[in-house]
Protein backbone atom coordinates (compact mmCIF):
# COMPACT_ATOMS: atom_id res chain seq x y z
CA UNK A 1 0.00 0.00 0.00
CA UNK A 2 2.77 2.34 0.69
CA UNK A 3 3.96 2.38 -3.00
CA UNK A 4 0.53 3.80 -3.81
CA UNK A 5 1.02 6.69 -1.68
CA UNK A 6 3.65 8.15 -4.10
CA UNK A 7 2.13 8.34 -6.87
CA UNK A 8 2.13 12.31 -7.84
CA UNK A 9 1.30 13.82 -11.48
CA UNK A 10 4.57 14.64 -13.17
CA UNK A 11 3.27 17.89 -13.74
CA UNK A 12 3.02 18.59 -9.97
CA UNK A 13 5.03 20.93 -8.05
CA UNK A 14 5.85 22.66 -4.40
CA UNK A 15 3.39 25.93 -5.73
CA UNK A 16 0.73 23.78 -6.83
CA UNK A 17 0.41 21.41 -3.54
CA UNK A 18 -1.38 21.36 -0.22
CA UNK A 19 -0.62 19.28 2.57
CA UNK A 20 -4.01 17.04 1.27
CA UNK A 21 -1.76 15.60 -1.52
CA UNK A 22 -0.08 13.69 1.38
CA UNK A 23 -0.51 10.96 3.40
CA UNK A 24 -1.32 12.14 6.81
CA UNK A 25 -2.23 10.42 10.22
CA UNK A 26 -2.78 12.24 13.23
CA UNK A 27 -0.11 11.51 16.08
CA UNK A 28 2.28 9.97 13.54
CA UNK A 29 4.37 12.71 12.54
CA UNK A 30 7.55 10.32 12.33
CA UNK A 31 5.79 8.45 9.51
CA UNK A 32 4.22 11.01 7.69
CA UNK A 33 7.32 12.80 7.46
CA UNK A 34 9.11 9.27 5.76
CA UNK A 35 6.33 9.18 3.49
CA UNK A 36 6.26 12.83 2.52
CA UNK A 37 10.10 12.91 1.85
CA UNK A 38 9.70 9.54 -0.27
CA UNK A 39 7.00 11.57 -2.54
CA UNK A 40 9.06 14.55 -2.95
CA UNK A 41 11.32 12.77 -4.09
CA UNK A 42 9.38 10.65 -6.63
CA UNK A 43 7.23 13.51 -7.64
CA UNK A 44 10.91 15.70 -8.90
CA UNK A 45 9.79 18.15 -6.63
CA UNK A 46 12.90 17.06 -4.71
CA UNK A 47 16.44 15.66 -5.88
CA UNK A 48 15.32 12.03 -6.74
CA UNK A 49 17.18 10.46 -4.01
CA UNK A 50 16.55 13.19 -1.34
CA UNK A 51 19.52 14.92 -1.10
CA UNK A 52 18.10 18.30 -0.62
CA UNK A 53 15.81 16.71 2.47
CA UNK A 54 16.83 16.90 6.22
CA UNK A 55 14.43 15.29 8.58
CA UNK A 56 14.47 16.88 11.50
CA UNK A 57 12.98 15.84 15.04
CA UNK A 58 12.00 18.84 17.49
CA UNK A 59 11.93 17.54 21.23
CA UNK A 60 13.88 17.97 24.62
CA UNK A 61 14.82 16.06 27.15
CA UNK A 62 11.73 16.72 29.03
CA UNK A 63 9.41 15.68 25.83
CA UNK A 64 7.66 18.71 26.15
CA UNK A 65 7.94 21.30 23.19
CA UNK A 66 5.97 23.97 22.46
CA UNK A 67 4.64 24.90 18.57
CA UNK A 68 2.52 27.20 17.62
CA UNK A 69 0.09 27.17 14.61
CA UNK A 70 -0.87 23.75 14.88
CA UNK A 71 -3.89 21.92 13.34
CA UNK A 72 -4.31 19.52 16.72
CA UNK A 73 -4.48 22.60 19.12
CA UNK A 74 -7.60 24.19 20.62
CA UNK A 75 -6.32 27.89 21.34
CA UNK A 76 -6.58 30.52 18.62
CA UNK A 77 -3.09 31.11 18.71
CA UNK A 78 -2.11 26.96 17.77
CA UNK A 79 -0.36 26.35 20.66
CA UNK A 80 0.17 23.10 21.40
CA UNK A 81 2.92 21.50 24.17
CA UNK A 82 4.16 18.20 21.87
CA UNK A 83 6.32 15.24 23.69
CA UNK A 84 7.85 15.40 19.77
CA UNK A 85 7.40 16.90 16.81
CA UNK A 86 8.88 15.81 13.24
CA UNK A 87 9.44 18.01 10.05
CA UNK A 88 11.48 17.64 6.48
CA UNK A 89 13.30 20.73 5.63
CA UNK A 90 14.09 20.99 1.61
CA UNK A 91 17.70 23.22 1.57
CA UNK A 92 17.44 26.10 -1.33
CA UNK A 93 17.57 25.41 -4.72
CA UNK A 94 18.98 27.49 -6.96
CA UNK A 95 16.87 30.98 -8.12
CA UNK A 96 14.78 30.68 -4.65
CA UNK A 97 14.90 32.53 -2.28
CA UNK A 98 15.05 30.23 1.36
CA UNK A 99 14.60 26.78 2.71
CA UNK A 100 11.78 25.45 2.94
CA UNK A 101 10.05 23.63 5.63
CA UNK A 102 7.39 20.88 5.00
CA UNK A 103 5.21 20.49 8.08
CA UNK A 104 1.77 18.40 7.91
CA UNK A 105 0.48 19.79 11.22
CA UNK A 106 1.11 23.20 10.71
CA UNK A 107 -1.89 25.75 9.54
CA UNK A 108 1.40 28.12 7.67
CA UNK A 109 1.09 27.80 3.74
CA UNK A 110 2.69 24.17 2.34
CA UNK A 111 5.52 24.42 2.23
CA UNK A 112 6.55 27.61 4.29
CA UNK A 113 10.00 29.04 4.22
CA UNK A 114 12.49 28.77 6.79
CA UNK A 115 12.38 32.28 8.77
CA UNK A 116 8.95 32.04 8.79
CA UNK A 117 8.48 28.75 9.82
CA UNK A 118 10.39 29.82 12.60
CA UNK A 119 9.27 32.57 13.54
CA UNK A 120 5.63 31.58 13.10
CA UNK A 121 5.83 27.78 15.01
CA UNK A 122 8.21 28.86 17.36
CA UNK A 123 7.60 32.25 18.34
CA UNK A 124 11.44 33.41 19.14
CA UNK A 125 10.30 36.38 20.88
CA UNK A 126 8.61 34.66 23.60
CA UNK A 127 10.80 33.68 26.62
CA UNK A 128 10.76 30.19 27.23
CA UNK A 129 11.21 28.09 30.83
CA UNK A 130 14.47 25.74 30.40
CA UNK A 131 12.85 23.03 30.41
CA UNK A 132 10.95 24.08 27.46
CA UNK A 133 13.70 24.76 25.14
CA UNK A 134 13.53 23.27 21.79
CA UNK A 135 16.50 21.58 20.67
CA UNK A 136 16.54 19.81 16.93
CA UNK A 137 17.59 16.45 15.86
CA UNK A 138 18.57 16.76 11.56
CA UNK A 139 19.20 13.42 9.83
CA UNK A 140 19.74 13.65 5.62
CA UNK A 141 16.40 12.26 4.67
CA UNK A 142 18.38 9.40 2.19
CA UNK A 143 19.93 7.77 5.66
CA UNK A 144 16.38 8.04 7.51
CA UNK A 145 14.74 6.49 4.90
CA UNK A 146 16.69 3.87 5.27
CA UNK A 147 17.14 3.52 8.81
CA UNK A 148 14.51 4.75 10.60
CA UNK A 149 11.79 1.51 11.78
CA UNK A 150 8.44 1.92 13.78
CA UNK A 151 6.32 -1.00 14.74
CA UNK A 152 4.46 1.93 16.44
CA UNK A 153 4.49 0.50 20.01
CA UNK A 154 5.07 3.80 21.70
CA UNK A 155 1.27 4.46 20.71
CA UNK A 156 -0.38 1.50 22.46
CA UNK A 157 -1.34 1.81 26.61
CA UNK A 158 -0.41 -0.74 28.59
CA UNK A 159 -3.35 -3.13 28.11
CA UNK A 160 -2.15 -3.07 25.00
CA UNK A 161 -4.63 -0.77 23.15
CA UNK A 162 -4.41 2.19 20.81
CA UNK A 163 -3.83 5.86 21.87
CA UNK A 164 -4.66 6.94 18.70
CA UNK A 165 -5.46 4.87 15.55
CA UNK A 166 -2.41 4.00 13.61
CA UNK A 167 -2.19 4.26 9.57
CA UNK A 168 -3.92 1.47 7.63
CA UNK A 169 -0.48 0.73 5.70
CA UNK A 170 2.18 -1.45 7.36
CA UNK A 171 4.45 -0.48 9.80
CA UNK A 172 7.90 1.13 8.40
CA UNK A 173 11.35 -1.66 8.84
CA UNK A 174 14.57 -0.52 8.39
CA UNK A 175 16.67 -1.61 5.81
CA UNK A 176 18.40 -3.41 8.01
CA UNK A 177 15.22 -5.72 9.28
CA UNK A 178 14.83 -3.48 12.45
CA UNK A 179 11.43 -3.21 13.81
CA UNK A 180 11.41 -0.14 15.76
CA UNK A 181 14.04 2.51 16.47
CA UNK A 182 12.00 5.61 16.81
CA UNK A 183 13.53 5.68 20.60
CA UNK A 184 16.98 6.29 19.05
CA UNK A 185 15.71 9.72 17.45
CA UNK A 186 14.11 10.77 20.72
CA UNK A 187 16.64 9.95 23.24
CA UNK A 188 18.02 13.66 23.47
CA UNK A 189 20.67 14.93 25.59
CA UNK A 190 22.22 18.23 25.96
CA UNK A 191 25.55 16.42 26.16
CA UNK A 192 25.27 15.65 22.27
CA UNK A 193 24.60 19.23 21.17
CA UNK A 194 26.70 20.61 18.64
CA UNK A 195 28.28 23.61 18.84
CA UNK A 196 30.39 24.33 16.49
CA UNK A 197 27.88 23.79 13.55
CA UNK A 198 30.70 24.58 10.52
CA UNK A 199 33.24 21.49 11.62
CA UNK A 200 33.55 19.63 8.83
CA UNK A 201 32.99 16.35 11.05
CA UNK A 202 29.34 17.78 12.30
CA UNK A 203 28.86 18.66 8.44
CA UNK A 204 30.12 15.00 8.03
CA UNK A 205 27.78 13.70 10.26
CA UNK A 206 24.59 15.31 9.51
CA UNK A 207 24.97 13.44 5.66
CA UNK A 208 26.20 9.96 6.96
CA UNK A 209 25.21 9.20 10.17
CA UNK A 210 22.04 7.27 11.48
CA UNK A 211 20.65 9.77 14.10
CA UNK A 212 22.30 13.20 12.03
CA UNK A 213 23.13 15.71 14.67
CA UNK A 214 21.49 17.58 17.51
CA UNK A 215 21.65 21.23 17.76
CA UNK A 216 20.28 24.43 19.49
CA UNK A 217 17.33 26.79 18.11
CA UNK A 218 19.67 29.32 17.39
CA UNK A 219 21.51 27.44 15.51
CA UNK A 220 19.12 25.99 13.43
CA UNK A 221 19.47 28.14 10.35
CA UNK A 222 23.05 28.42 9.99
CA UNK A 223 23.33 24.59 10.02
CA UNK A 224 20.83 24.27 7.31
CA UNK A 225 22.44 27.30 5.05
CA UNK A 226 25.86 25.21 5.91
CA UNK A 227 24.40 22.22 4.33
CA UNK A 228 22.37 23.70 1.76
CA UNK A 229 26.10 24.23 0.52
CA UNK A 230 27.90 21.25 1.58
CA UNK A 231 26.91 18.11 -0.56
CA UNK A 232 28.54 15.38 0.82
Amino acid sequence: MANSLLDLPSSLNSSHLDATHFQHTPFYCEENVYLLCKKLCSSGIAASEGSDLFVTFITNENKQVPLWNQKASRRADGMVLWDYHVICIQTRKEGQPSHLVWDLDSTLPFPTPLPTYIKETFQPSFALFSEFQRLFRIIHAPTFIRSFASDRRHMKDPSGNWNSEPPAYESIVAEDGCVHNLNEYLDISTTEVVENVGAANSLNAEYTEKLGVLVEENRLEEIISSLSHCHC
